[in-house]
C-alpha cells in the first residue's frame, strides 16, 4: 500500500480542485456547455457557454462573448465570464479560429468573431437587443470584425490589452465606432507600442489613434465618460496598475469590464457589486488539479516499476558526482543559465522555420528551433566539460511502454475532470487542455525534437548535477531549479526594468517574454519528474519521454494553428473583409 499514497494524493488533489472549480463556475446555479456552432466552408467553431438559471426563453436575458487572446484558448476569459454569468448575463466564451477546439487557422474567417456573435444571437435565452462583446489581446480582432460586419447586432464593448485595427480587423477606431466603448490598457502593458504606437503604457492617453477613438483633441481622461451611451458613443479608459496577461487575471482588469456592461446593457437579474468577485478560487481548484495531476503520474510510475513488466527497470540511481565543488557550480550555472539566455535569439531564428501542413503552428516551430539549437549547444559543451562518465541503464522497451502508461494516466485524470465538471488543469498562463483528434496529429509530428531536446538535457543534468549519496529533496530542488532559475532571471531582469521604467529590459520581445512566464513552473514539474524517475531506474530515457510527451501535449493544445489551404508566407496581403451590411 506504500507505493500508492502519491496516487491517492494525486487523486484527492485532482478530485478536490475540480470540483472547487465546477462549484466557482457553476455559482448560482449557472449552467456551462462545451458548444460547437458552425463557420463558414464547413468549418467547426468552438465555445463555452455559460446560461444563469433566470436565463430562458421566456425571459431572454443580456448575453456577452467574450474572447481570449493570441495562443490562448475559451477558458482563458473565464473570470469575466463566471462574474458575468453570476449576475444573470449569458455568455458565450469562443476559441479563435485556429485556437483551442475551433477549426481553421490564425485570422481566417475574421478570426470567428462573426460566426461567434451570429451563434450568439441565434439563442433563445439571449435578448438580442443587449448584447455585449469583450476581448483581451488578439482576442479583440474577432470582436471588433463582428462588430463591423453586423453593427446592429451589439450594443457595447470591452477591450483589454487591445486596439481597433489589430493585425487586419477591419474598422478604423473613431468617435461611433465601436459602439459604447470601454478601453481597459494596464499601464504596463508590454505590448503598447503595439497597440498603440507609445512605448509605455501609461502614455497611450497622449496617442493620437486613442484621441481620435474618443472624439478629443486633448490627452483622454482615465476613467471619464466621453460621448453618449444612448447614441452609442460612449468611450470610457481605464488604466489598472498591470501588465497584459493580468489584465485578464486580476480584479483590477475584471472588474471595470463587468462595470460597464452593467452600465450598458439592460436586464441584469442579479446585481452584484462589481468588485464583489470569486473567479480566482476557480483558478486555485484548477492549479491544485494541476498539481495532483502531476503527482499521480509519479504515483503511477512508481506503482507500475512493481509490476512485472517493468520490475526490470527498477534500479537505484549511480551518481558519478562526489560533492558540490567548483566544477560542481560551473555545471549547474550553465544548466540552468544556456536555455534562458538562448531562448530570445533562438525564438527569433525560429521565426523562420514557417508554418508547413506537417508543422502548423508557427509559436511551437520556434519552441522546436530553440530546442534542438539548445540539443547543439549540449552536445558541445558535454565535449569540452570534463569529468568521470556516468552510465545509464539502457532498457528501451520498458523503458517506453511505462512513459507512456505513466502520462496517460494524467492525461485520463484530464479528461474525467473535464466530462465531469467542464474544468481542465489550469493558472493565470499555464493550461493544460485535452487534445482532439487534430491536436493529436499535431504531437506525434512534433514529438521527436521535443524528445531530442529531454534526452539530452536530462542526461547532462542527472551527469553533471546528481550528487552521489544526496536525499530526494535536495534531488528534486536541484533539478527543479536547474530547470527554471534561469527564466525566473530572465523574467525577473524584464520585469524589473519594466516596473521601474515602464519599458522591458528588452523591450521588443513583449510575446516571448510572456512565453517565458510558462518555463518557470513547467521547468519546476520537469525537473522532478527528471529526478523522480532517474533515482528510481538510473534512467534518462523514461524521464525524458514523459517529460517530452506532456511538454509537447502542452504546447500543441494550447498554442495557435497557422497553416491552412490558402496560407501565404508573411509578407503577403491579407485577406479583404466584406463591408458591413446595411441597417
Amino acid at each position: 500500500m506504500r507505493k500508492w499514497w502519491l496516487v491517492i494524493v494525486g487523486a484527492l488533489l485532482i478530485a478536490g480542485g475540480s470540483y472547487l472549480a465546477h462549484r466557482i463556475q457553476t455559482s448560482g446555479g449557472t449552467t456551462i456547455t462545451d458548444v460547437r456552432f458552425p463557420g463558414d466552408k464547413g468549418v467547426s467553431m468552438s465555445g463555452l457557454l455559460y446560461v444563469p438559471p433566470q436565463a430562458t426563453a421566456r425571459r431572454p436575458a443580456p448575453a456577452v462573448l467574450v474572447s481570449h487572446g493570441y495562443i490562448n484558448t475559451r477558458e482563458m476569459q473565464s473570470a469575466f465570464a463566471i462574474e458575468l454569468a453570476r449576475r444573470g448575463f449569458v455568455v458565450l466564451a469562443m476559441d479563435m479560429t485556429g485556437h483551442g477546439n475551433s477549426g481553421s487557422a490564425v485570422g481566417q474567417q475574421g478570426f470567428g468573431g462573426p460566426a461567434a456573435l451570429k451563434y450568439l444571437r441565434s439563442l433563445p435565452m439571449v435578448d438580442k437587443a443587449n448584447i455585449g462583446m469583450e476581448g483581451h489581446s488578439l482576442g479583440g480582432a474577432p470582436i471588433l470584425t463582428a462588430a463591423f460586419l453586423a453593427p446592429d447586432d451589439y450594443k457595447s464593448m470591452v477591450l483589454e490589452g487591445s486596439t481597433p485595427g489589430l493585425f487586419g480587423a477591419p474598422g478604423v477606431g473613431t468617435p461611433t465606432f465601436p459602439k459604447n466603448l470601454a478601453v481597459v490598457f494596464g499601464q504596463y502593458d508590454e505590448f503598447a507600442n503595439v497597440m498603440w504606437q507609445t512605448p509605455k503604457g501609461v502614455d497611450i492617453v497622449s496617442t493620437p489613434k486613442l484621441k481620435a477613438l474618443f472624439g478629443t483633441s486633448d490627452k483622454v481622461v482615465a476613467d471619464r465618460i466621453y460621448g453618449d451611451m444612448a447614441a452609442g458613443t460612449a468611450r470610457m479608459l481605464v488604466q489598472p496598475p498591470v501588465t497584459h496577461p493580468a489584465e485578464h487575471f486580476s480584479a483590477a482588469g475584471v472588474t471595470p469590464a463587468v462595470d460597464w456592461f452593467q452600465k450598458t446593457l439592460e436586464g441584469e437579474t442579479t446585481p452584484l457589486p462589481p468588485e464583489d468577485q470569486i473567479w480566482f478560487w476557480k483558478e486555485v481548484g484548477t492549479l491544485l488539479g494541476f498539481l495532483g495531476m502531476v503527482v499521480l503520474m509519479l504515483g503511477t510510475f512508481d506503482v507500475l516499476l512493481g509490476l512485472a513488466p517493468f520490475r526490470a527497470l527498477a534500479t537505484l540511481a549511480e551518481p558519478v558526482v562526489e560533492r558540490r565543488d567548483r566544477k560542481w557550480w560551473l555545471a549547474f550555472g550553465l544548466t540552468t543559465a544556456i536555455p534562458a539566455l538562448t531562448f530570445i535569439p533562438f525564438m527569433k531564428a525560429g521565426a523562420l522555420f514557417f508554418p508547413m501542413k506537417l508543422f502548423p503552428q508557427y509559436i511551437t516551430n520556434n519552441l522546436v528551433v530553440w530546442a534542438l539549437l539548445n540539443v547543439a549547444v549540449t552536445l558541445v559543451l558535454g565535449l569540452v566539460l570534463t569529468g568521470p562518465k556516468a552510465r545509464f541503464d539502457k532498457k528501451v522497451v520498458p523503458g517506453v511502454l511505462i512513459a507512456v502508461a505513466t502520462l496517460a494516466a494524467g492525461y485520463l485524470s484530464l479528461v474525467a475532470v473535464d466530462a465531469l465538471f467542464k474544468v481542465d488543469y489550469r493558472f493565470w498562463v499555464l493550461g493544460l487542455k485535452p487534445l482532439d483528434a487534430t491536436h493529436a496529429g499535431y504531437v506525434a509530428a512534433y514529438i521527436l525534437p521535443f524528445l531530442a531536446f529531454y534526452l539530452v538535457s536530462l542526461r547532462s543534468l542527472h551527469s553533471r548535477l546528481a550528487v552521489r549519496g544526496e536525499g530526494a529533496f535536495s534531488q528534486y530542488l536541484t533539478a527543479a531549479l536547474a530547470m527554471s532559475l534561469g527564466f525566473i532571471v530572465l523574467l525577473g531582469v524584464q520585469y524589473a526594468s519594466l516596473f521601474a521604467t515602464g519599458l522591458l529590459a528588452i523591450p521588443s520581445e513583449p510575446l516571448n517574454t510572456i512565453i517565458a512566464i510558462q518555463f518557470v513552473p513547467l521547468g519546476m514539474v520537469v525537473g522532478v519528474i527528471a529526478a523522480f524517475t532517474y533515482r528510481r531506474t538510473n534512467s534518462n530515457l523514461p524521464g525524458a519521454l514523459i517529460c517530452a510527451l506532456l511538454i509537447t501535449w502542452y504546447v500543441v493544445a494550447g498554442t495557435a494553428t497557422h497553416w491552412h489551404a490558402d496560407f501565404k508566407l508573411p509578407g503577403a496581403a491579407p485577406a479583404k473583409v466584406s463591408e458591413p451590411r446595411e441597417p
